[in-house]
């Protein structure tokens, strides 16, 4: 079975973003105060503690406005926090839900229909897999089941 790596958000889209940069939509993130329940941070792949400062923003991963390029919320640490580095461990924060919405993506970023499907959080990285047996997909988004939040990407390997 091949190996799979899962991927945070880009450091220095982060960082522009929590140096005061605007969002997906060209809006400032609001702030907040995490509460400490659910809060997941998308760059460090950890949750928000409680008392932290953090941002809910649009964000857009996708290089280019297209229809399948979807915007949705996401958290991050107001603060500059470590980039979680790309590894094969499911990350933290994908542990906090019953379930995900995983779906497979093209390498043109559009999704490949019949690709996506509520998981149980233990099944993620199985159904990964068995997306990874189509080649026309050439990775995943994980995202929540309830919101359709952003919440990682899987590539081969």
């Amino acid at each position: 079975m091949d190996r799979l790596t899962f991927f945070a958000i880009d450091t220095d889209a982060t960082r522009a973003i929590q140096r005061g940069g605007p969002d997906a939509y060209g809006q400032l993130p609001d702030r907040a105060i995490s509460d400490g329940d659910g809060m997941p941070c998308r760059h460090c792949m950890k949750n928000i503690e409680a008392g932290e400062d953090y941002l809910i923003l649009a964000w857009r991963p996708f290089a280019s406005h297209q229809p399948f390029a979807e915007t949705g919320p996401i958290f991050l640490h107001a603060r500059e926090c470590e980039a979680m580095e790309p590894g094969q461990q499911v990350p933290e924060i994908l542990h906090q839900s019953p379930r995900y919405l995983l779906r497979g993506y093209g390498s043109d970023d559009r999704i490949v229909y019949g690709s996506g499907k509520v998981v149980p959080q233990p099944d993620i990285e199985a159904y990964a897999h068995d997306l990874f047996q189509d080649p026309a997909i050439a990775y995943v988004h994980v995202r929540s089941a309830t919101n359709n939040c952003y919440q990682a990407r899987i590539e081969r390997g």
